[in-house]
């Protein structure tokens, strides 16, 4: 018991999760003045075509999603997290100016797979950090601050871009993104590496997955279920526009989403920590077939697409949350950056799937089919993680 204490009084505790959230939030202001100009910029600057456009999304995303297994099993064999984290961040804050010297679509294609790059290579060493920064019993609210920042960064980057663009243009938003990504590398200085001393000469994480608990198996099942049907916010503005809504207030619906999101963060990771990340995750999916629910009917009322978006975006805010908290919590130590990599793997790939099938079923059934396919998803992820909440309860 007393060498359980010592431990916990080396974690470096919440001062690396207040770091962290701050490198995040100045990342994510960098990445979003880019991002929200970038479609406008490739299209009708460039010339190119929107097929293009998703070409360089949909394969800069899938790079990042590969690369974050990659860099997990590494950073796993040889144990060091803050290495992986410091080259991912710092690729994405220098990347990024480069956008405003691109003459040609490929220029755009490669500086946005090289941000990505960034983001594969830091993100399951990051989320790895956070769990080791800090107790057990709170990493709920560690994942919750952690997204609170990563997303307020998020709200406050597109507001930037659109108060600059008048004055510098598009690409002087571009190349001033460099500003708040060099303040993310300074935040990331005095963060702490909590050192462990499992592993060992010969040790390989990807034959470790092998042995990986059950119950971390059956989690990442459920949470690919879940994936499976989780559409983007994109179709809830979509059927906001087609409820009736004036196109001019869809920005509005996006930012109430948001709202919802910053809102969910912090208060669902705090009643992880005292309840069970199991019984909060449920009222996330819950959260979610109410919107899907509703959705089949909010084509024919403004006002209920409007608390759609805010089911939605409850939705959002607990289960980015709450999914890294149960992932960290139910990885073994000595896999947890590979287990991270392995649970963004699947997400990433399942919610594409997603994407496509609940457009293709809005294209070709009608809306009705395409949120009933979601909702449906969602109920069963609810019903498959009630026995995980009950054996938590219970303590077993």
């Amino acid at each position: 018991m007393s060498q359980e204490s010592s431990e916990a009084q080396k974690l470096p505790g919440m001062r690396n999760i207040y770091l962290l959230g701050g490198v995040s939030f100045f990342t994510d202001v960098s990445s979003e003045m880019c991002f929200s100009l970038l479609p406008v910029f490739v299209v009708k600057e460039l010339g190119a075509s929107r097929a293009i456009l998703g070409l360089i999304e949909g394969f800069a995303e899938a790079l990042g999603y590969v690369l974050r297994l990659v860099s997990g099993a590494i950073s796993d064999r040889f144990r060091r997290r803050k290495p992986f984290v410091g080259i991912g961040y710092a690729v994405s804050a220098f990347s990024k100016p480069f956008f405003a010297l691109s003459t040609h679509w490929l220029h755009v294609f490669v500086v946005r797979s090289i941000d990505r790059v960034g983001k594969g290579v830091r993100t399951a060493p990051r989320d790895a950090l956070i769990k080791e920064s800090v107790e057990e019993s709170t990493l709920g609210k560690a994942y919750g601050f952690h997204r609170l920042m990563d997303q307020m960064g998020a709200i406050l980057g597109p507001i930037a871009a659109f108060l600059l663009v008048a004055f510098i243009g598009i690409r002087g938003v571009f190349l001033s993104s460099l500003i708040p990504g060099l303040l993310a590398i300074v935040f990331l200085f005095p963060v702490i590496e909590a050192r462990s001393t499992w592993g060992g000469e010969g040790f390989s994480p990807i034959k470790g997955l092998r042995n990986a608990p059950r119950r971390l198996l059956y989690l990442l099942f459920v949470l690919g279920v879940f994936a499976a049907g989780a559409y983007n916010f994109s179709f809830i503005l979509l059927l906001a526009s087609e409820s009736g809504l004036a196109d001019q207030l869809i920005p509005l619906v996006y930012a109430l989403i948001n709202v919802m999101y910053v809102i969910m963060t912090v208060p669902s990771g705090l009643l992880a920590d005292k309840v069970g990340g199991e019984r909060v995750m449920l009222s996330a999916f819950a959260f979610f077939a109410t919107a899907s629910a509703l959705a089949s009917l909010a084509v024919l009322n403004p006002a209920l697409a409007l608390v759609v978006a805010v089911f939605y975006g409850a939705y959002r805010g607990v289960f980015e949350t709450i999914s890294r908290t149960l992932v960290a919590r139910y990885a073994p130590e000595e896999l947890t950056a590979t287990v991270f990599g392995v649970y963004y793997l699947e997400v990433g790939a399942l919610f594409f799937l997603a994407n496509l099938v609940v457009g293709w079923l809005w294209d070709v059934v009608g809306l009705t089919w395409a949120f009933a396919y979601s909702a449906s998803l969602s109920i069963a992820a609810l019903l498959m993680l009630l026995p995980l909440s009950i054996r938590s309860r219970a303590g077993l």
